[in-house]
Formats: C-alpha cells, structure tokens, sequence
C-alpha cells in the first residue's frame, strides 16, 4: 500500500498542499542564495511572459547575440502562469510547503519536476555534490474543505514567521 499523500489524485480547479523536505532530513538551503534562487526559478515558472513581444525582439535585427539568447532560455522554460496560482508558501531550511490551486488536473506534476530537477541541479553543481536532493517524490494533499484551506494558510504562514524569526536569530 502506497504511503500516505504519496497517490496523487488531481482535479481541475483543486486547491492542494504540496511539501518536500531534503533526503535524511539535511537543508536543502544552506544560505540565502539559495533561497533567492529556488524562488527565482518558481518566480519564472509562474510570471506570465508576454510571448509575442519576446519573440518581437528576438526577430529585431538590432537585438544582441547575447539578449537573444537569453530570450531564446525564457522561451524554451516551462511557464505555468495560465494553470498554476500559488497561495501561500514557506521555505524552512531542511523542508518547503506550497498551497496552490491548478486549472488542470496534470499541471502541479510538470511544476514540480521541472522545479524539482532545476533546483537539485543548481544545488548539486553550488555544494559539488550528486544524487537526490529530497526525501522522495513530494506529497499532495487535496485541500477538500473550506476549513482545511483556512487552516493550511495558516499554518503555512505560521511556518513562514517560525522561518523568518530564525533567520533573525542566525544573522
């Protein structure tokens, strides 16, 4: 039998929260860099891009080899700005909670693998290590209630003050 929150049941329109933590329960941010960049690389899977303009300086003839390429990288990410809203998160040091609402039922497994992997990447090539980041595949749990969705804000911004305060105290 399959554990707990581990069988992913999506529906369109679900509101879910997602959490990870590292494997054997090591940080999987070790400084603030690493913070600044698992967010940047959520930031960039869930802004809206304007495609046509993009492409639009990307034809322009005036347009550096260099801001083409960077382009050419934005275009060829992953984006879920039309199917993913993002609620509330907190980032702990060894562990990270989502709460998210998906607009169809396979966009939340694509978001995290492609955040999953690019982050495991980044953090294997900074700390020159190999191997699996996070503790297994990370959890879902279908928000199904008012009530559940009320409390997860909650807890995930308590989490989110807990974090911050002590950050505080290691600065």
């Amino acid at each position: 039998m399959p554990a707990k929150n581990r069988t992913k049941i999506y529906v369109e329109n679900g509101y879910y929260h997602l959490y990870n933590r590292g494997v054997e329960k090591r940080n999987i941010f070790l400084d603030q860099q690493d913070y600044g960049v698992f967010l940047c690389y959520l930031k960039e899977y869930l802004t809206p891009r304007d495609e046509k303009q993009l492409k639009k300086i990307l034809a322009n003839t005036k347009t550096s080899y260099r801001e083409k390429a960077k382009i050419l990288k934005i275009l060829a990410l992953n984006n879920f700005s039309e199917e993913i809203t993002l609620i509330a998160y907190c980032l702990m040091p060894n562990h990270f909670h989502f709460l998210l609402k998906q607009k169809n039922a396979g966009s939340i497994d694509q978001l995290m693998n492609s955040l999953g992997t690019r982050y495991t990447m980044y953090f294997n090539k900074k700390y020159n290590r190999v191997g699996v980041l996070y503790q297994g595949v990370y959890k879902a749990v279908l928000v199904s209630t008012d009530d559940q969705l009320l409390h997860l804000t909650r807890y995930i911004h308590s989490q989110a003050q807990i974090a911050s305060q002590g950050q505080a105290l290691r600065s």
